[in-house]
């Protein structure tokens, strides 16, 4: 397929089918795997059909169907079902109901991670956020609805504030570099008013006690992407499994994986890396050499929040338990 620019005929699976309907439950990433053998290439071949408003925007009930246009394949919503249909709200006004469309990955799987917490670049970017000092009435732990204050630089701030609590810190694993460092999610709080650097805040929501030491930050704009594609690294990348935040010593399938790369290698949301297992090496019996086993690809990670340093992945799929230090690589076919 020269227009791909792709060094084999063709992505599509001998036995996929010409259509699909897509339902209630299914992701991006589900129906890519029912089409092609390689799902990252999804952005490759995806035609957006423009007799169907948001042709991005997949919906349960849609039929997505595999077309030739020019010689090639290419996949389509070829009709809407009723869910991805508009409606009417007023003789004048139509909404779509985007709430409804498809993710690309379980969002169940992510949610903690894509909605809260933070990741502090350096030790000093963390201590130099505002912190908590103390609360009404002497409290040493804080819920939903206590008065709380702090310190810190509030000038052109926003009303509402996450409060997080240092967690673990990443360091890479090759080189020792401080990757980042995870805030756990404490809370979120509503400032209500300042004095020079001191200002008091209402709590809004708590998912544990805040405590005098909890990190103020502002909430950054983290709301869940969907409509991303899953798709291959721009540039070759190769990391490594840095971490397991589901805190076991496996990993399996959509468990979210540290990865030692980030903004600064230009991985972006939506990006697949393969996993492999570390390098492996046996003994030639008949020689007495050690020798290098050949790269054996294990599983594949999606990026869905990148970092400066560093990237939040979830397992997409895995032949086998995952563990920290496997290698990642960006896909082959």
């Amino acid at each position: 397929m020269s227009t791909l620019g792709l060094a084999y005929d063709s992505p599509i699976k001998a036995d996929s089918p010409s259509r699909y309907t897509v339902e209630k439950g299914d992701t991006l990433w589900d129906i890519s795997t029912t089409f092609l053998d390689s799902p990252w290439l999804w952005p490759e071949i995806w035609h957006a059909n423009p007799q169907i408003k948001n042709p991005h925007l997949i919906y349960p009930g849609d039929i997505v169907s595999l077309v030739y246009i020019n010689g090639q394949p290419r996949l389509m919503v070829s009709s809407r079902g009723e869910t991805g249909r508009t409606i009417k709200l007023s003789p004048k006004i139509r909404v779509m109901p985007g709430e409804s469309a498809i993710p690309a990955i379980p969002l169940s799987a992510v949610h903690s991670y894509l909605k809260g917490g933070h990741v502090f670049s350096s030790e000093e970017q963390l201590n130099s956020a505002p912190y908590v000092f103390a609360a009404k009435d002497g409290k040493l732990a804080s819920g939903a609805g206590d008065k709380i204050y702090a310190r810190g630089d509030f000038a052109g701030q926003n009303i509402q504030f996450d409060v997080v609590r240092r967690g673990d810190q990443i360091v890479d694993p090759e080189t020792e570099e401080l990757l980042g460092l995870i805030g756990v999610d404490v809370g979120t709080i509503n400032l209500s008013r300042v004095k020079e650097d001191i200002a008091s805040m209402v709590i809004q929501e708590s998912k544990m006690e805040l405590k005098p030491g909890d990190r103020i930050v502002r909430q950054e704009a983290n709301g869940l992407v969907t409509t991303f594609f899953p798709r291959a690294p721009d540039a070759p990348v190769e990391g490594i499994v840095t971490a397991n935040l589901n805190n076991a010593r496996k990993i399996s399938k959509f468990d979210t994986v540290v990865i030692n790369k980030g903004e600064r290698e230009s991985l972006r949301q939506g990006d697949v890396l393969a996993v492999y297992r570390q390098d492996e090496k046996a003994i030639d019996p008949f020689t007495n050499e050690e020798v290098a086993l050949p790269s054996e690809r294990v599983g594949l990670v999606m990026v869905y929040r990148p970092f400066e340093k560093m990237s939040y992945g979830i397992v997409l799929s895995a032949k086998e338990d995952i563990e920290v230090g496997y290698i990642l690589r960006s896909p082959q076919p």
